[in-house]
């Protein structure tokens, strides 16, 4: 559940990555702050279970990720065969980080 908050928060976070880009009135930087406080918070809740170097490193590399592709597909930005192979080592990188680091079950944690 703690990694599904890492996921959730590099979700909010491709939000307000775009956001900054591309806000043009004051809803849509309303929305751009509220998806940074929620990105944010949930990362920091992930952060007290889990090592928080490696929430930090999958929070961002999954936030690149998901900025770089939703940046091809909904905004027109150039498809580059080298940013994607690269962006997909990026990912690798990320999912080994997660698969060496162990889970640190807390005294009192039920989930």
């Amino acid at each position: 559940m703690d990694w599904m908050k890492v996921f959730i928060a590099a979700i909010f976070e491709v939000f307000w990555v775009i956001g900054l880009k591309h806000s043009n009135n004051i809803w849509m930087w309303a929305g751009t702050v509220i998806c940074i406080i929620i990105s944010f918070y949930v990362m920091i809740m992930a952060g007290r279970k889990l090592p928080v170097g490696t929430v930090y490193a999958v929070f961002v590399g999954l936030g690149t990720a998901g900025t770089v592709f939703s940046e091809i597909l909904f905004f027109a930005e150039p498809f580059k065969v080298a940013k994607v192979l690269l962006i997909l080592l990026l990912l690798a990188g990320v999912v080994g980080l997660k698969l060496v680091t162990k889970d640190k079950v807390q005294k009192g944690d039920v989930s």
